[in-house]
């Protein structure tokens, strides 16, 4: 994988970055995701600006210390401790013309903001993004990071299971052209999840190219219990439902296959009580989920039930999701979803 920016088409001076963080509930990882944005190379000035919300710990204490250790870090005041408001608290502090979207507990390949700005400068996209890498730690996790690579678990969205150089629909976090964020006004903040297709959505509506580069990565860390992993999925589903309602022309066939699936299982299942003949529908989804689990544990080296566990839960849970936010009317949350 390289880590410099491309070099066919030299940039002759590289423009000022600001990276933007929504933090909450942080104390304990804080630092160590800092000084990994700090350790990026890069020809331009970085400034680092904390979109901080309300924590239980020790968060704004730290943030604070951080902010003193140089004028490269600005802690900005997140009343709401929602991710798109953070996000937006956190643009506006600055000024420079390229905006990095970091979480706080993303890893950011090295040399990614110097190669992310040469992508973007080279191709005129107006956001670029890569590839979401899990680094699992327990088995579980290491099941759920083989689930989230597959087709199966998560509709082969490039960002996730990787492919060529090009336009997409969406990316990961993004590094963004200032003009053309603000331009379409921002993330959304009455989306607490998916804030960041709609806001890819709204900038292809504009004109804009969002790119995918499969050189550019950032690891996260998987859920770590099933419990998390559904709730997790459930909310991915409930606010797709919100932007798909806010936005119609924006769903692809891959957003469908699974709410499809999991409906035709569910209904043929209990229609079999009556039909037996049905069964087959359900016996047929439980092949193709064990078939594609025993591929990518063999090729994650993860548990085969694991693995199956997972590819159940995220279809299920992301169209249960879907299907209560599709109910609801307007946008609201089941539950307040605060910065993680």
């Amino acid at each position: 994988m390289s880590d410099a920016a491309p070099q066919d088409d030299p940039i002759p001076a590289w423009p000022d970055v600001d990276v933007v963080m929504p933090i909450r509930n942080e104390a304990e990882h804080l630092g160590a995701a800092v000084a990994a944005v700090r350790s990026q190379e890069y020809p331009g000035r970085v400034r680092i600006f904390l979109g901080v919300g309300p924590s239980d710990d020790a968060t704004e204490h730290v943030a604070a210390e951080l902010a003193a250790t140089g004028d490269d870090l600005v802690v900005v005041d997140n009343p709401s401790g929602l991710t798109p408001s953070a996000l937006n608290v956190a643009i506006r502090a600055g000024a420079a013309p390229i905006v990095v979207r970091v979480d706080g507990h993303s890893q950011l390949s090295d040399g990614y903001i110097h190669r992310a700005v040469g992508t973007l400068q080279r191709t005129g996209a107006v956001n670029v993004g890569g590839l979401q890498v899990p680094t699992a730690t327990t088995p579980f996790e290491h099941a759920v990071a083989a689930a989230t690579t597959s087709w199966l678990g998560t509709g082969g969205a490039s960002y996730r299971v990787g492919g060529d150089e090009g336009p997409v629909d969406t990316v990961f976090l993004g590094v963004f052209d200032r003009v053309a964020i603000e331009a379409v006004g921002l993330y959304d903040e009455r989306l607490i999840r998916n804030q960041d297709y709609e806001l890819n959505i709204r900038l292809r509506k504009a004109g804009g190219t969002v790119w995918f580069d499969p050189q550019l990565s950032v690891g996260y860390r998987p859920r770590g219990s099933w419990t998390a992993l559904a709730k997790q999925y459930f909310e991915y589903g409930y606010w797709k439902a919100a932007v798909m309602r806010m936005h119609p022309e924006s769903v692809r066939m891959r957003q469908v296959i699974a709410p499809v699936g999991v409906v035709a299982g569910v209904s043929s299942s209990v229609a079999a009580i009556r039909r037996p003949r049905l069964a087959i529908v359900p016996m047929l989804g439980a092949v193709v989920v064990s078939v594609e689990a025993l591929r990518i544990a063999r090729d994650h080296a993860a548990s085969t039930a694991s693995v199956i566990t997972a590819l159940a839960t995220i279809p299920v849970a992301w169209t249960t999701g879907l299907l209560v936010g599709a109910l609801r009317v307007g946008i609201r949350s089941p539950a307040v979803c605060r910065v993680e």
